[in-house]
């Protein structure tokens, strides 16, 4: 069993259909319950998600991202004290924005197995705290 993190793209991929990519997250997602392992996301998904929603005043919508990024189907990754101390690492190497290091950081604090994300730039990174970083395509599960 692992403790495997998603970056935001991938709920959106599934929430909104994605034509050709909504089929691989439904995939990886059974395999991964199917194996026991459990989902973690970070509070910065859930804000991300929340955007749309309370933009055009969908309040069902967004009660629905609540819903879904909630135990037990997923752990909510805060970005607590610990976390940023782990961002304040991560921002000193080149080429990682902010919203990428709070991903990374909330899954890092957490000790997450592996980070899935569908920016292939993260994954040749090696983060203290997150056993494997690996695009989408590549999940090895």
């Amino acid at each position: 069993m692992a403790l495997i993190s998603w970056d935001t793209n991938l709920f959106l991929y599934a929430i909104e259909e994605h034509p050709t990519l909504a089929e691989n997250v439904r995939a990886l997602w059974e395999r991964m319950h199917s194996r026991g392992d459990r989902l973690a996301a970070s509070t910065l998904t859930l804000g991300e998600l929340l955007v749309k929603p309370i933009q055009v005043g969908n309040l069902a919508l967004a009660q629905q991202y609540r819903e879904l990024l909630s135990p037990p189907d997923v752990q909510l990754l805060d970005f607590n004290a610990k976390a940023a101390e782990v961002f304040a690492r991560i921002r000193q190497q080149p080429g990682i924005k902010p919203p990428d290091a709070i991903q990374l950081a909330c899954s890092a604090a957490a000790g997450v197995d592996l980070f899935i994300t569908n920016d292939d730039r993260l994954s040749r990174y090696d983060i203290p705290g997150i056993g494997f970083i690996t695009s989408l395509s590549r999940a090895p599960l």
